[in-house]
C-alpha cells in the first residue's frame, strides 16, 4: 500500500498592492510590474516562495473605491509556478488612471481576502505607494481589524516625489508584528528595492516558524 505525502502547509499568504493613482505616470507603472515580476523571479526569492508553499495575489489601487484584485491567491508550489504568477503581472493593463491616493481603502479591501486563505500561517499586506493617503478612510482606522485579524502590513515607500515620505508609512500605515517600510529613493530603484523585500519578508517567515 502506498501513501500521499501530506501537504506542505502554507507559511506565508502575500497581498501584493500596487499603487496606481494619479501620480505614477505610465512608465513608472510599467517599471513597477516588470520590477515586481523581476523580483519574485530572483533566485533567492523564488526558492523562499516555493519551500514556503505560499499563496500570492495582486491588486492594484487608488481613490475611493478604485480598488481590484486582479490575480487571485495563487498557489507557489514550484518554480513554474512563480514563472506564471510573474508572467501574470507583466501582463496586467492597468485599470485606472488619474485619482487620487486611498491607502485606507487598500488595506480594508485586501483585508477581506485573507478569509479565503486561512491555511496560511502569516498574512501579509505587501503595500507600494508614492504618496500619503489623501482619501477614504484614514489607515490606522483600519488597524484593529488588522491586528485583530493577525494581519501584518509592510510597506515600499517610492521617495521620488516627497522626500521623507517613508516616515509617514512607518507612522501611519504599516503595522503588525515586526511590520517594516523600506524605501526606494526612485522608480528606478524599485526593481532591486521590491526583491530585497519580498526576500525580508519570506525569510523572515521562515525563520519564526524554524524549531
Amino acid at each position: 500500500m502506498t501513501f500521499a505525502a501530506p501537504a506542505q502547509a502554507c507559511e506565508v499568504a502575500l497581498m501584493l498592492a500596487v499603487d496606481v493613482s494619479g501620480s505614477v505616470d505610465p512608465q513608472e507603472y510599467r517599471t513597477q510590474m516588470e520590477g515586481l515580476a523581476a523580483g519574485l523571479l530572483d533566485g533567492s526569492v523564488s526558492a523562499a516562495l516555493v519551500g514556503g508553499q505560499s499563496k500570492l495575489a495582486l491588486m492594484q489601487w487608488t481613490g475611493t473605491n478604485r480598488q481590484e484584485v486582479v490575480i487571485g491567491w495563487t498557489t507557489i508550489r514550484d518554480d513554474a509556478d512563480v514563472l506564471a504568477f510573474s508572467n501574470k503581472v507583466v501582463a496586467t493593463p492597468r485599470l485606472w488612471r488619474n485619482y487620487s491616493t486611498a491607502i485606507g481603502e487598500a488595506l480594508a479591501l485586501s483585508l477581506t481576502y485573507f478569509a479565503q486563505v486561512p491555511e496560511c500561517d502569516r498574512h501579509v499586506i505587501d503595500i507600494s505607494g508614492d504618496g500619503p493617503s489623501n482619501e477614504g478612510r484614514v489607515p490606522q482606522t483600519v488597524w484593529p481589524a488588522l491586528r485583530a485579524a493577525g494581519v501584518t502590513v509592510n510597506a515600499l515607500v517610492i521617495e521620488a516625489s516627497l522626500p521623507g515620505l517613508t516616515r509617514y508609512f512607518e507612522t501611519d500605515v504599516i503595522t503588525g508584528p515586526g511590520a517594516f517600510a523600506a524605501t526606494a529613493n526612485t522608480f528606478d530603484e524599485y526593481p532591486e528595492e521590491i526583491a530585497r523585500k519580498l526576500l525580508r519578508e519570506l525569510t523572515k517567515s521562515l525563520a519564526v516558524l524554524d524549531p
